[in-house]
């Protein structure tokens, strides 16, 4: 059982497009439907890492709401949240940062990821996500 459906790789296919693009409909009728939210590709990208890296927060909102897990990584130990501060998705970290990610988390973290890049607007996001002192 080696060989691929190509109809399964092609259905595949047109979600992660769907997610790269941002067609919330799309991916949450699918999602609805049964197709997992959390659905990874051969890299370990989840439907939720693709929305975040290319700028979909209504795509990102639709997914969380549905259940997907926004410190899920992918195959290189990367999470949404530091693509998303990488591309400097200002409504993707925010809607992560409201569906629970953790900036600390991940390889690079989102911190790690916004003190390279000198993204000052999300660390100053992240102390205020930060848990209690002694937590």
């Amino acid at each position: 059982m080696d060989e691929a459906d190509p109809e399964l790789e092609e259905f595949s296919t047109r979600l992660f497009d769907a997610a790269r693009s941002g067609d919330t409909d799309r991916l949450v009728a699918y999602v609805d439907a049964g197709v997992p939210v959390d659905l990874c590709n051969d890299k370990g990208d989840t439907l939720l890492m693709l929305a975040a890296y290319h700028g979909h927060a209504g795509a990102v909102r639709a997914l969380t709401a549905r259940g997907a897990d926004p410190e899920r990584p992918n195959d290189r130990g990367q999470r949404p949240l530091a693509g998303a501060v990488f591309k400097k998705e200002a409504d993707v970290v925010r809607a992560l940062l409201d569906a629970g990610a953790d900036p600390r988390s991940g390889t690079p973290s989102a911190i790690e990821t916004a003190r390279m890049f000198q993204h000052d607007e999300f660390l100053a996001w992240f102390e205020e996500a930060a848990p209690p002192s002694g937590s």
